[in-house]
């Protein structure tokens, strides 16, 4: 029997044929027009002025911070609980991340705790729309606002996810998005940043280009780096946003699926999830007690699970931060992403399910 894995990438014909083409056409590989067509794919589809890839989703958080102008003694909140490089990428930027404890509910930013964490010294707030759930959008712009406070959504696990038919990354000064190869659409790495403030753009453009505001002039405007995509990647992520709305669908029908083989065990528990704007990255669960264990059990049976992220707090990078994290605590003990690759085919989850259900028969 086929092993299903936790997460795969899904590269069709279609981008293997658009490789072939490109290379074919001799082009240079390097950042260029592929690169802005599947820009202006991003910015349409989530409905933002402006968009800029990058080289990752962690580069393009510190890219952000930087066309802040947020630096050295500045301080940015970001959540407990979520994938460490949304706290690694203040310290990139030479700021001090600020950890506040989440909402089990959403398992987002706690709104209140976020304002108690707000000293003369902060400058912005990361929201976290973990697997593309959020809570009240405009709480979190309002928060932010009250405070004069800058909002970069991290929106690394939300591309097809919205709030009131709005798309999360566009409440915020920048969003985020990461094109790693779990993501529901990949170039292999990758990130994007969007924006509607056109000199935050120019920001983005001078900072990820070495400095320079014209590529292959070398004369430097500002401090900058490397941070550039490639149109080799470009190819594959236009033929990848072909597909994201189907995507976006087949994400949504999966989880309800689980959820309707998996919700009388008492055992587990699914986070409340609006499908009507919520496009579940990954399938995930909490289970109340053997978590390992299950994870074990089906592991031997040919099905790949992945434990929640550890609280960031945990992590020796980050061990110096005492603080009151019970949620991130608890949800990362409990948490379970199950198998969430978009080919996963009805019979694939049926035998997920039927796996899980004979564990807790035992």
């Amino acid at each position: 029997m086929k092993r299903i894995n936790q997460i795969e990438p899904w590269i069709g014909e279609e981008e293997k044929n658009a490789v072939i083409e490109y290379l074919n056409s001799g082009g240079w590989l390097t950042e260029f027009k592929h690169a802005r067509k599947f820009e202006q794919m991003i910015a349409n589809y989530v409905g933002a002025r402006y968009a800029s890839v990058v080289s990752n989703g962690t580069v393009s958080l510190t890219i952000a911070l930087m066309a802040l102008d947020i630096k050295g003694g500045d301080e940015v909140i970001v959540p407990d609980f979520t994938m460490i490089a949304s706290a690694n990428a203040v310290i990139l930027a030479g700021a001090r991340p600020i950890l506040v404890d989440i909402d089990r509910t959403n398992l987002c930013l706690d709104l209140n705790l976020a304002k108690e964490a707000i000293t003369p010294r902060t400058k912005a707030i990361i929201y976290v729309s973990l697997n593309g759930r959020c809570s009240d959008m405009e709480k979190v712009v309002a928060l932010a606002r009250r405070h004069s406070l800058f909002l970069i959504e991290d929106a690394a696990q939300s591309l097809g996810s919205r709030y009131r038919g709005k798309h999360l990354g566009t409440f915020g000064i920048f969003g985020s998005f990461s094109f790693s190869y779990p993501k529901i659409i990949t170039t292999g790495q990758g990130g994007a940043l969007v924006t509607d403030n056109e000199q935050l753009c120019r920001n983005i453009l001078l900072i990820k280009d070495f400095g320079r505001p014209q590529s292959g002039v070398d004369y430097h405007e500002m401090l900058g780096y490397n941070f550039k995509f490639t149109d080799l990647q470009a190819v594959i992520g236009i033929e990848q946003m072909k597909k994201l709305d189907w995507r976006v669908k087949r994400k949504k029908a999966m989880y309800k699926l689980f959820y309707n083989l998996l919700q009388d065990i008492p055992q587990l528990a699914f986070i409340n999830t609006n499908l009507q704007d919520t496009s579940p990255w990954f399938i995930d669960i909490l289970v109340e007690e053997q978590r390992d264990d299950l994870a074990s059990f089906l592991n031997k049976r040919g099905i790949g699970t992945r434990p929640f992220y550890p609280a960031v707090h945990t992590q020796p990078p980050f061990s110096h931060i005492h603080g009151d994290f019970k949620n991130s605590e608890y949800i990362s003990q409990k948490g379970l992403w199950l198998p969430s690759s978009s080919f996963l085919t009805d019979d694939d989850i049926a035998r997920v399910c039927t796996e899980i259900r004979k564990y807790f028969k035992g």
